[in-house]
Protein backbone atom coordinates (compact mmCIF):
# COMPACT_ATOMS: atom_id res chain seq x y z
CA UNK A 1 0.00 0.00 0.00
CA UNK A 2 1.16 3.51 -0.99
CA UNK A 3 1.72 6.17 1.88
CA UNK A 4 -1.46 8.59 2.44
CA UNK A 5 -1.76 12.35 1.56
CA UNK A 6 -2.46 14.05 4.60
CA UNK A 7 -6.18 15.37 3.96
CA UNK A 8 -9.25 13.05 5.12
CA UNK A 9 -6.90 10.48 6.03
CA UNK A 10 -9.77 8.18 7.89
CA UNK A 11 -11.62 8.43 4.81
CA UNK A 12 -8.54 7.71 2.24
CA UNK A 13 -7.29 5.14 5.09
CA UNK A 14 -10.72 3.68 4.64
CA UNK A 15 -10.99 3.46 0.75
CA UNK A 16 -6.95 2.53 0.72
CA UNK A 17 -7.47 -0.84 2.94
CA UNK A 18 -10.89 -1.73 0.80
CA UNK A 19 -9.08 -1.55 -2.38
CA UNK A 20 -6.97 -4.18 -1.21
CA UNK A 21 -9.44 -6.31 0.10
CA UNK A 22 -11.63 -6.52 -3.00
CA UNK A 23 -8.04 -6.93 -4.81
CA UNK A 24 -8.36 -10.02 -2.61
CA UNK A 25 -5.07 -9.18 -1.08
CA UNK A 26 -5.86 -11.06 2.22
CA UNK A 27 -8.44 -14.16 1.84
CA UNK A 28 -11.80 -14.41 3.50
CA UNK A 29 -11.11 -15.37 7.18
CA UNK A 30 -7.52 -14.08 6.78
CA UNK A 31 -5.82 -11.74 9.86
CA UNK A 32 -5.09 -8.43 8.84
CA UNK A 33 -1.42 -7.10 9.72
CA UNK A 34 -2.11 -5.64 13.37
CA UNK A 35 -2.58 -2.07 13.67
CA UNK A 36 1.13 -0.73 14.18
CA UNK A 37 1.95 -2.62 10.52
CA UNK A 38 -1.01 -0.99 9.21
CA UNK A 39 0.09 2.52 10.45
CA UNK A 40 3.11 2.01 9.23
CA UNK A 41 2.11 0.82 5.47
CA UNK A 42 -0.21 4.04 5.44
CA UNK A 43 1.91 6.40 6.94
CA UNK A 44 -0.93 7.34 9.52
CA UNK A 45 -1.36 7.15 12.94
CA UNK A 46 -2.77 4.20 14.76
CA UNK A 47 -6.02 5.72 15.35
CA UNK A 48 -6.69 6.52 11.83
CA UNK A 49 -5.97 2.84 11.08
CA UNK A 50 -8.31 2.19 13.98
CA UNK A 51 -11.29 4.51 12.36
CA UNK A 52 -11.36 2.73 9.09
CA UNK A 53 -11.22 -0.38 10.31
CA UNK A 54 -14.72 0.29 12.54
CA UNK A 55 -15.57 1.99 9.11
CA UNK A 56 -15.15 -1.46 6.91
CA UNK A 57 -16.62 -3.62 10.10
CA UNK A 58 -19.41 -1.83 9.62
CA UNK A 59 -19.52 -1.70 5.93
CA UNK A 60 -19.32 -6.03 6.49
CA UNK A 61 -16.02 -6.31 5.05
CA UNK A 62 -14.22 -6.77 8.16
CA UNK A 63 -14.78 -8.19 12.01
CA UNK A 64 -13.19 -8.03 15.04
CA UNK A 65 -12.43 -10.56 17.02
CA UNK A 66 -12.05 -10.06 20.72
CA UNK A 67 -8.33 -10.40 21.78
CA UNK A 68 -7.55 -11.98 18.22
CA UNK A 69 -7.28 -9.25 15.42
CA UNK A 70 -9.17 -8.26 12.88
CA UNK A 71 -10.17 -10.60 9.61
CA UNK A 72 -11.04 -10.34 6.19
CA UNK A 73 -15.07 -11.17 6.35
CA UNK A 74 -15.91 -10.66 2.82
CA UNK A 75 -14.53 -9.68 -0.78
CA UNK A 76 -17.59 -8.47 -1.77
CA UNK A 77 -18.50 -4.62 -1.28
CA UNK A 78 -22.02 -4.23 -0.35
CA UNK A 79 -21.72 -0.67 1.22
CA UNK A 80 -23.61 0.33 -2.49
CA UNK A 81 -26.58 -1.53 -1.16
CA UNK A 82 -26.10 -0.52 2.30
CA UNK A 83 -25.96 3.17 1.31
CA UNK A 84 -28.97 3.36 -1.20
CA UNK A 85 -30.68 1.61 1.39
CA UNK A 86 -30.09 4.42 3.46
CA UNK A 87 -31.31 6.91 1.49
CA UNK A 88 -34.37 4.90 1.51
CA UNK A 89 -37.49 7.14 3.34
CA UNK A 90 -37.76 6.50 7.19
CA UNK A 91 -40.85 5.03 6.82
CA UNK A 92 -39.92 2.68 4.45
CA UNK A 93 -36.65 1.99 6.41
CA UNK A 94 -39.43 1.32 9.33
CA UNK A 95 -41.97 -0.99 7.00
CA UNK A 96 -38.12 -3.17 6.42
CA UNK A 97 -37.58 -3.60 10.05
CA UNK A 98 -41.38 -4.48 11.04
CA UNK A 99 -40.95 -7.18 8.37
CA UNK A 100 -37.55 -9.02 9.89
CA UNK A 101 -38.52 -7.86 12.82
CA UNK A 102 -42.08 -9.62 12.50
CA UNK A 103 -40.81 -12.72 10.73
CA UNK A 104 -38.27 -13.20 13.39
CA UNK A 105 -41.00 -13.29 16.16
CA UNK A 106 -43.00 -15.43 14.16
CA UNK A 107 -39.90 -18.05 14.27
CA UNK A 108 -38.84 -17.37 17.94
CA UNK A 109 -42.20 -18.37 19.15
CA UNK A 110 -41.99 -21.83 17.34
CA UNK A 111 -38.29 -22.29 17.88
CA UNK A 112 -38.28 -21.13 21.55
CA UNK A 113 -36.79 -22.43 24.68
CA UNK A 114 -36.80 -21.59 28.41
CA UNK A 115 -33.13 -19.95 27.82
CA UNK A 116 -34.20 -18.28 24.77
CA UNK A 117 -36.88 -16.19 26.84
CA UNK A 118 -34.81 -15.63 29.90
CA UNK A 119 -31.91 -14.24 27.39
CA UNK A 120 -34.53 -11.99 25.94
CA UNK A 121 -35.76 -10.93 29.34
CA UNK A 122 -32.45 -9.83 30.78
CA UNK A 123 -31.69 -7.78 27.51
CA UNK A 124 -34.71 -5.65 28.09
CA UNK A 125 -33.57 -5.41 31.96
CA UNK A 126 -30.55 -4.28 30.87
CA UNK A 127 -32.07 -1.84 27.99
CA UNK A 128 -34.52 0.22 30.06
CA UNK A 129 -36.09 2.92 29.26
CA UNK A 130 -34.45 6.08 27.45
CA UNK A 131 -33.95 9.02 29.55
CA UNK A 132 -32.04 11.44 27.62
CA UNK A 133 -27.95 11.37 28.70
CA UNK A 134 -26.62 8.52 26.52
CA UNK A 135 -28.32 8.32 23.13
CA UNK A 136 -25.57 6.04 21.50
CA UNK A 137 -26.04 3.89 24.72
CA UNK A 138 -29.23 3.32 24.61
CA UNK A 139 -29.50 2.53 20.64
CA UNK A 140 -26.64 0.20 21.62
CA UNK A 141 -28.80 -1.37 23.90
CA UNK A 142 -32.34 -1.45 22.36
CA UNK A 143 -30.84 -2.29 19.11
CA UNK A 144 -29.19 -6.01 21.21
CA UNK A 145 -32.44 -6.97 22.12
CA UNK A 146 -33.75 -6.92 18.53
CA UNK A 147 -31.17 -8.69 17.06
CA UNK A 148 -31.23 -11.29 19.84
CA UNK A 149 -35.02 -12.19 18.96
CA UNK A 150 -33.75 -12.29 15.49
CA UNK A 151 -30.60 -14.40 16.52
CA UNK A 152 -33.18 -16.57 18.41
CA UNK A 153 -34.65 -17.33 15.17
CA UNK A 154 -32.34 -19.57 13.98
CA UNK A 155 -32.53 -18.92 10.45
CA UNK A 156 -29.47 -17.98 9.10
CA UNK A 157 -30.09 -15.75 6.44
CA UNK A 158 -32.30 -13.80 8.20
CA UNK A 159 -29.30 -13.03 10.99
CA UNK A 160 -26.97 -11.96 7.80
CA UNK A 161 -29.84 -9.56 7.00
CA UNK A 162 -30.23 -8.04 9.80
CA UNK A 163 -26.51 -7.72 10.43
CA UNK A 164 -26.20 -6.02 7.16
CA UNK A 165 -28.93 -3.60 8.18
CA UNK A 166 -27.73 -2.92 11.54
CA UNK A 167 -26.61 0.59 10.57
CA UNK A 168 -29.89 1.31 9.15
CA UNK A 169 -31.91 -0.18 11.82
CA UNK A 170 -30.09 1.89 14.35
CA UNK A 171 -31.48 5.13 12.66
CA UNK A 172 -34.82 4.33 12.95
CA UNK A 173 -34.30 3.41 16.91
CA UNK A 174 -32.18 7.06 16.75
CA UNK A 175 -35.56 8.81 15.11
CA UNK A 176 -37.51 7.38 18.11
CA UNK A 177 -35.72 9.41 20.37
CA UNK A 178 -36.97 12.10 18.58
CA UNK A 179 -40.71 13.17 20.11
CA UNK A 180 -42.53 13.65 17.24
CA UNK A 181 -41.95 9.74 16.68
CA UNK A 182 -43.04 7.58 19.85
CA UNK A 183 -40.10 5.50 21.20
CA UNK A 184 -41.80 2.14 22.01
CA UNK A 185 -41.51 1.99 25.53
CA UNK A 186 -40.76 -1.48 27.64
CA UNK A 187 -44.23 -2.91 28.29
CA UNK A 188 -44.27 -3.03 24.23
CA UNK A 189 -41.18 -4.62 23.91
CA UNK A 190 -42.00 -7.00 27.07
CA UNK A 191 -45.25 -7.65 25.49
CA UNK A 192 -43.49 -9.24 22.31
CA UNK A 193 -41.52 -11.43 24.54
CA UNK A 194 -44.80 -12.56 26.23
CA UNK A 195 -46.00 -13.19 22.68
CA UNK A 196 -42.73 -15.22 21.60
CA UNK A 197 -43.28 -17.25 24.90
CA UNK A 198 -47.07 -18.41 24.19
CA UNK A 199 -45.59 -20.08 21.46
CA UNK A 200 -47.99 -18.81 19.23
CA UNK A 201 -46.61 -17.53 15.56
CA UNK A 202 -49.68 -15.43 15.17
CA UNK A 203 -49.84 -13.76 18.64
CA UNK A 204 -46.00 -12.64 18.34
CA UNK A 205 -46.77 -11.48 14.46
CA UNK A 206 -49.32 -8.75 15.97
CA UNK A 207 -47.30 -8.14 18.68
CA UNK A 208 -44.34 -6.47 16.40
CA UNK A 209 -46.72 -5.11 14.40
CA UNK A 210 -48.85 -3.47 17.55
CA UNK A 211 -45.47 -2.30 18.73
CA UNK A 212 -44.43 -0.76 15.20
CA UNK A 213 -48.34 0.35 14.57
CA UNK A 214 -47.91 3.94 16.29
CA UNK A 215 -44.20 4.78 14.70
CA UNK A 216 -46.14 4.00 11.18
CA UNK A 217 -49.12 6.22 11.97
CA UNK A 218 -47.14 8.78 13.02
CA UNK A 219 -44.79 8.87 10.13
CA UNK A 220 -48.07 9.16 8.15
CA UNK A 221 -48.84 11.89 9.82
CA UNK A 222 -45.72 13.75 9.14
CA UNK A 223 -45.90 13.13 5.79
CA UNK A 224 -49.48 14.68 5.33
CA UNK A 225 -48.28 17.98 7.51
Amino acid sequence: MQPLNKTNLADTATEAIRNEILAKRWAVGEKLPNESSLSAMLSVSRGTVREAVRVLVSQGLLETRQGSGTYVLSTTDNSRALSMARRASLRDQFEARCALDVEGARLVAIRKTPGIIAGLRALLAERGNYEGGDPAGFIERDLAFHKAVIAASNNRAMIEIYDFFSLSIAETIAATLDKAIPEPDMQSHQLIVDAIETGSPDKADAAVRDFMAPILSALDRMLLS
